[in-house]
Order: structure tokens, then sequence, then C-alpha cells
């Protein structure tokens, strides 16, 4: 098991700066006035570790991607914790013939296997949905 180390300083008011483990900054506001949400940071993380899991098992079949974009709707409780209950992502792969069943596959690999985020939200009785569209360029 590895340990991850990071930090969370409190700013003013609901502010926050956090400290990664790899020492890089984020401004944290539960006001979105100077940053994002805790929640919005959580939505963020699915996404960037979905999309890169993407991206990498694309590139290793020798797909020629030359764009990835994964956009999120989340649905949150109404009452507190007001937690994601629904999240769906929506990939849209761009690239000189991609084939959609392998785009298919990736995505099914990163939700299944490999996407530590999705894994842990899912776990935690998250359901999370995905579709894809592939776009030529």
């Amino acid at each position: 098991m590895s340990e991850s180390k990071a930090s969370v300083i409190w700013q003013e008011n609901k502010a926050f700066m956090g400290v990664s483990p790899s020492g890089h900054n984020v401004q944290i506001d539960a006001d979105k006035e100077k940053g994002s949400s805790p929640m919005e940071l959580i939505l963020l993380g699915l996404g960037g570790c979905a999309s890169y899991d993407v991206v990498e098992i694309l590139q290793k079949s020798r797909q020629a991607v030359t764009d990835v974009r994964c956009e999120l709707t989340a649905q949150r409780a109404e009452t507190v914790p007001a937690v994601y209950t629904d999240i769906h992502m929506h990939f849209i792969v761009t690239g000189q013939d991609v084939k959609e069943k392998q785009v298919e596959k990736a995505i099914q690999l990163s939700a299944e296997k490999y996407c530590s985020a999705s894994r842990m939200l899912v776990a935690g009785g998250v359901n999370i949905t995905h579709d894809f569209e592939v776009v030529a360029g």
C-alpha cells in the first residue's frame, strides 16, 4: 500500500488552499468565488482519471486520437450530505479512423478496472453511466 500526504490550509471565509501530494496548489472555495468547490473537484477528478485511462488505452491500441473531451453531468442528493447520486460521462473522441469498438472498450476498461476515482465512487453508491461519440478530425 502506498501513502499520500496532502494538506488543506484555511485562507478566509470558505476559501482554502489545497497542496497536493506532488506539491501543486489548488484553490478550493465552497462559495465558488476563488476556486472550485470540494464537490466540483471530485467531479473533475473523476473526469480526469477516466479521460487519462481512455487516452492511454486508445494510444496503446494504436488509435490516431487527437482530442478527448469528457463532459460530466451530475445529480446530487437534496438532503445533507448532498452526495453525488448519479453521474453521466459523455466522451467525445476526435481522431483519424478511430474505431468505435476501441473507444467503447477503452471506456469500459477505465470504468471497470483502471479508474480509481470511478471505482471508489461506485463503491460508495454512485450510479455512473457512460456514452461517447467519435468525431473525425
